[in-house]
């Protein structure tokens, strides 16, 4: 959202206030540093070993309390998170309009992801603007029957990554910074970077995660990065099976220039993410997504992206065939079927009824 915070403040005709909930705020921090961000609100909602109801009723409580006393307009909330869905029904039961930024994605299942399928529906179903990020989002939100003001924006995600892309590039001050918090990494030496938090893969598909990447370091020379999230249900079973092999690096949470830094130097992304299946073919990177079903079918016909499952053998197999065969070259020209960077200009044109045209990949 930081793009689209930064193209509010620069319009004369729009007050903007920041809310953030304030969870994993040192990484929260980091971000809003490099982005130069200052949040106007936070909420402070987070707990430990929080149950998913005991936070949406805390962020609505707040959120609520939020509305009031700012009377927007317009909430613009993003994705598909619990704190969106909270802070979009707390708008709704207010009479007030929401704005859904990345709306329209769909698996079709529930169940997976959880809750992040129902949470979208949910906010798509209550917006009154809905930013797609794809024609093929768009079509979800029409079939759907939305009743909202439906218009293609790209996504947000990919204006930050370009900027930040490019900042490192143009940057040898920045490169080097962040180079010297890696210097375990060997520059000639094969990287497979890691991500993880699904909650359905909590238990046996983090387990069957772990065997995969203990094989992938058995069978190659690739050494292994993997920033662990701070999730205790992902950090004890990660950190229980992997610790102990020298092509595995378990380090912390990264902040988002370094996770950018190490998606440019990577061979190769194994995730369960979203974001990464957007953000790695910009930047021409191959992507093993460790999930059954995906919301976007986009970047599988980029030939960079392959929907594996959880299954050990499964994975491990691909990341082979990827990291010894032509398919684990990075492509020269990035592949952004998700934006071209001006997805923020979009959405703030439209919230102020200027004519706009739709983004097209």
């Amino acid at each position: 959202m930081a793009p689209v915070v930064r193209r509010l403040q620069q319009e004369t005709g729009i007050r903007s206030t920041v809310c953030v909930t304030g969870q994993h705020r040192e990484m929260l921090n980091a971000v809003l540093g490099f982005f130069a961000v200052h949040p106007d609100v936070s909420l402070d909602v987070m707990q430990p070993n929080q149950s998913l109801n005991s936070l949406f009723s805390r962020v609505l409580e707040a959120a609520d309390k939020t509305l009031q006393a700012c009377q927007p307009d317009v909430v613009l909330v993003h994705g598909d998170t619990t704190t969106a869905a909270a802070c979009a029904l707390a708008a709704f039961h207010r009479g007030i309009a929401v704005g859904h930024v990345e709306a329209g994605l769909r698996t079709g299942d529930l169940q997976q992801p959880f809750p992040e399928e129902l949470n979208r529906r949910l906010i798509d179903e209550v917006a009154g603007y809905l930013f797609a990020p794809t024609e093929s989002a768009k079509v979800n939100l029409e079939t759907d029957c939305a009743a909202g003001y439906i218009i293609v924006t790209g996504n947000t995600v990919i204006d930050s990554l370009a900027e930040t892309a490019q900042r490192i590039k143009n940057s040898s001050a920045l490169n080097d910074a962040l180079a010297s918090g890696f210097s375990f990494i060997q520059p000639d030496r094969q990287m497979v970077l890691v991500t993880g938090h699904r909650r359905e893969n909590f238990g046996e598909g983090f387990e069957q995660i772990c065997d995969a990447l203990i094989e992938i370091a058995e069978k190659s020379n690739a050494q292994i990065v993997y920033p662990v999230h701070l999730n205790p249900a992902v950090r004890a079973t990660v950190l229980s099976r992997l610790q102990g092999y020298d092509q595995i690096h378990l380090i912390e949470p990264v902040n988002y220039a370094e996770f950018v830094w190490l998606m440019m130097r990577s061979d190769l992304i194994l995730t369960d993410s979203g974001g990464v299946q957007e953000e790695a073919p910009f930047l021409g990177k191959p992507v093993l997504v460790m999930r059954n079903v995906t919301e976007r079918p986009e970047a599988l016909t980029t030939g960079l992206v392959e929907l594996v499952g959880t299954d050990a053998q499964r994975i491990a197999a691909a990341a082979m065939a990827r990291l010894t065969s032509s398919k684990s070259c990075s492509v020269s020209e990035p592949m952004s079927p998700y934006g071209d960077g001006n997805a923020a200009q979009r959405i703030v044109d439209a919230l102020l009824g200027r004519q706009v045209a739709e983004f097209k990949a």
